[in-house]
């Protein structure tokens, strides 16, 4: 199937939105698609903060980027917008680094009053770096996804339905992306 490239835009390695990315992940792998996750917050601050666009690490995720068929862009909302590792990570990619991909936007967030942070702060980036398809996005309040001292995770019913619908449609767009580019 398709090569997802599985972007989290947390600064923590134990972070909901971390953990909820590798959870979708998993549903893509099942699905036949092949899943690299890429953690921004691995990247050498130095590179992120410096601007450093020549340094090994972001020559890596910029590759990444290009060998992708799709796109999961993950974040946590902070003062009502997208973490700032995502942004540095964003701006030293190539002004089309999503030219025909396929994306998926995700947040989540302490409460519902940054829920439009997707379409009012990261959508707009996203369509700028030349995203073929921005499928619909989903936040998910941090209260529904649970982490149990095991690591494992749990996500609320409701948040876990709506989550695999945007994972499925995601999914189903991939599936797709050929038959668009070729007819034109």
């Amino acid at each position: 199937m398709a090569i997802v490239l599985s972007v989290s835009g947390s600064p923590s390695a134990s972070s909901r939105t971390n953990r909820l990315l590798r959870h979708l992940d998993r549903r893509l792998t099942r699905q036949g698609h092949e899943v690299i996750p890429l953690d921004v917050r691995t990247i050498p601050a130095e590179a992120l903060l410096g601007a450093d666009a020549r340094h090994p690490a972001i020559a890596e995720a910029t590759e990444l980027f290009a060998r992708a068929d799709g796109v999961i862009v993950g974040t946590p909302v902070y003062k009502a917008s997208y973490s700032g590792v995502l942004k540095a990570l964003l701006d030293l990619l190539p002004q089309y680094a999503l030219t025909g991909k396929t994306v998926l936007p995700l947040a989540t967030g302490g409460t519902l009053a940054h829920v439009l942070a997707l379409d009012y702060a990261l959508r707009p980036v996203l369509n700028s770096m030349g995203a073929q398809h921005i499928v619909q996005g989903w936040f998910t309040l941090d209260k529904d996804i649970t982490v149990h001292e095991d690591g494992t995770l749990t996500v609320a019913p409701a948040a876990e339905e709506a989550l695999t619908q945007v994972v499925d449609q995601f999914s189903a767009a991939l599936g797709r992306a050929p038959l668009l580019a070729a007819t034109g």
